[in-house]
This record gives structure tokens, sequence and C-alpha cells, in this order.
């Protein structure tokens, strides 16, 4: 489908789901607003040849004047917006600190939240629009020692659930994109923020931590199953060209085999799975 006129912003284009997509859908014919938060990355997506621009989920002005300009360069029009800069804070439940955790919800909610909501009256306006949110497998079952992104992702499902139910009838659509794991730099940066934040060595859980470090650090594909951010790319198109966009994309296997088995078990059926699962995770990491 060739679509030579619509106009999307995309955030979080530094690297992995978010450049994959400013890319592809750029040489689909859209009009991208690639966004990055550092300077050097926006320098680094116009050498690209992207229409890039600053933009800094954790500063309201700095999302402000993003949307702005992008308004002034498209005459007061967007149709289609990609929520996807966001982060991973590892670490135990009891080891995130309410700074911590308030920092991971800034980024990866509030943030976007506070977008949406600036580009939801213009959509209003033209009587159309897509809003695409990037969130996980871990949206809506949980892993140890990934607490705070858990959170978070499954408060962006409860919020994306609610606005898209109350935007019926509007003609804005809105999906959640569920991947597993990705090829990117999530884990690197992952491990800078759990070695900046966590107490390893004064947790009770600093046995558990030392094969975490092991998986974060190693190198290749961070999981079995694991797919290029392209396999992001083709659920983003859909949501974005289909008459009829699903509410939920479901991307790599494990999202379809959890996604599966949360419908038919119990709680402490699925518990034992998932632990086993993170548990095997970290021997694969030795």
């Amino acid at each position: 489908m060739n679509t030579p006129s619509r106009t999307i912003l995309i955030t979080g284009c530094s690297s992995g789901i978010g450049l994959c997509c400013a890319r592809g859908l750029q040489q689909r014919g859209y009009r991208v607003f690639a966004t990055a938060r550092k300077p050097a990355d926006v320098a680094r997506l116009q050498q690209l040849g992207l229409e890039s621009l600053p933009l800094d989920l954790d500063h309201s002005d700095s999302i402000h004047s993003a949307v702005d300009e992008v308004l002034r360069r498209t005459g007061g029009h967007l149709d289609a917006l990609f929520n996807n800069g966001a982060y991973g804070q590892p670490g135990a439940v009891e080891d995130l600190s309410r700074d911590v955790l308030r920092a991971s919800f800034e980024t990866n909610l509030f943030g976007w939240h506070e977008l949406t909501c600036r580009i939801i009256p213009v959509m209003r306006r033209q009587g159309h629009g897509r809003i695409v949110q990037n969130s996980s497998v871990l949206g809506f079952v949980a892993l140890p020692y990934r607490g705070a992104y858990n959170a978070t992702k499954y408060a962006l499902e409860g919020l994306s659930d609610t606005l898209r139910l109350e935007l019926r009838g509007t003609g804005i659509h809105v999906s959640l994109i569920e991947p597993g794991p990705i090829e990117s730099r999530f884990r690197a940066n992952a491990f800078a923020m759990y070695r900046k934040h966590i107490d390893s060595q004064n947790s009770p859980h600093r046995e558990s931590y030392q094969a975490m470090e092991q998986r974060l650090q190693k190198p290749g594909p961070a999981a079995p199953f694991t797919l290029p951010p392209e396999a992001v790319l083709k659920k983003l198109i859909h949501a974005l060209e289909s008459p009829r966009p699903r509410p939920r994309y479901y991307v790599t296997v494990p999202t379809h085999l959890f996604g599966h088995l949360k419908r038919v078990l119990s709680t402490a059926a699925m518990d034992r799975i998932l632990t086993m699962a993170a548990k095997k995770e970290n021997r694969k990491s030795r």
C-alpha cells in the first residue's frame, strides 16, 4: 500500500526498534519525524536522511517544543504517533527506591501520556489518527527483577485500553504492540541503569543479581526466539494502514506463548512457569 503523504512522529529513534521503524516507514513513503533525546543522536539521524528533532520524554518543555515544531512543519497536521522511547530498570522490587521507580514512570509512561494528550486534539480536528504504543510481553506477564519495567508497561496497557474505548467513533485508533525479545541496545542500556541505581552487594538478592549481570552483558541474542526490529515494523505498518487495526499485536514466540498460557492457566501455574523461565534464562547466560 503506497502512502506518500502520511505523517508520523516516532519517539526513541536513536537505535533499535525506533530507528528501524523510522527508516522503514520513510522508505514506504511516510514523512517521518524521528525524535531522540540526545543532540548527537538527532544529528546522526539527520545524517541518515531522516527529518529529526530533539524530544526528551522526561521534560514537558521538550515535548511541547517538539510537537509545536512538527505541527509548524506540517501545517497543523499529523496522521500518526508511535510511542516507543523507553528503558528497562532491572532490580528486585524491594531494591527499587521511590525516586528510581518514579524516574521509570516519567520516561516510560508519563512522558508518553503527555505527548499523546498533546496530539489527540490535532487528530480530533482532522477527524482521524493512529496512536500506536510499543508495549511488551512484560505488559501482561511479570518476570523477576523486572518490576519497574513491568509496572510501567502494565500501566501503559491499562491507560491505552481505556483511551481506545474513550476514542471510539472519533476516527482515532489506538493499538498496542507487544514484543518479546528484539535485537536492540535494550540490555546494554538496562545494565547501565542497574549499575547506577541498584546496590547489589548489600541486597538479599545478590546471588541472583550475579546471574542477571552475566545475562545482561552476554553478547549475542538476549533470549531464544529473538527477532530483528523489522518484526515490529511489520506490525506497525498494519496498525497504521489497516482499515481495522487490531487493539493488540503480538510479536515473537514468547509473546504468543505467554499470551495463550495466561488465558488458560491459573495464576499459581503461571507463576511456576514464569519462575522456571527466568531461572532457565539466567542459567543459559553462564
